[in-house]
């Protein structure tokens, strides 16, 4: 039951799923679109969605760069994921390589090796902070 709540909940974020790539389908080259695409199948090549959301479902496999508004991972993903709204990493996914997005979101159970830029929602890049040596900590500034 717990399984289709999650579901449920999927549907309410994503929207009508307008597209799909089917377990024991293979399929290499490029898609755009603008609604919402769910992968349970494989797929090599770059994904553009730049109004859209990308679904890769448990037993999903993408490997190339990925940009969408939101990208929700429950599957496997090696390459490049840019995101204009959001990253979902959930159990028992897993991800390999570069993530940017403004907001970032992993389950227990996830498994990510790569590095993540975290940018604000208009592009821009989040304004970086320079930490003292370790000298200067403890120390009382007003």
């Amino acid at each position: 039951m717990f399984g289709r709540e999650k579901e449920k909940e999927e549907r309410k974020k994503v929207g009508v799923i307008a597209g799909f790539i089917g377990k024991g389908v293979a399929m290499e080259g490029r898609l755009i679109f603008e609604e919402t695409m769910r992968v349970d199948g494989s797929f090599k090549g770059d994904i553009s969605a730049p109004t859209g959301s990308l679904v890769v479902g448990d037993g999903g496999y993408i490997e190339g760069e990925i940009s969408a508004s939101t990208v929700i991972i429950t599957g496997t993903v090696k390459g490049k994921v840019e995101a204009a709204e959001r990253v979902e990493l959930r159990a028992p996914g897993r991800m390999t390589g570069e993530i940017k997005t403004p907001t970032l979101i992993i389950d227990e159970g996830v498994l990510f090796e790569g590095t993540c830029t975290m940018v604000k929602k208009d592009g821009g890049a989040f304004e970086t902070v320079e930490y003292g040596e370790a000298s200067d900590t403890g120390r009382f500034v007003q």
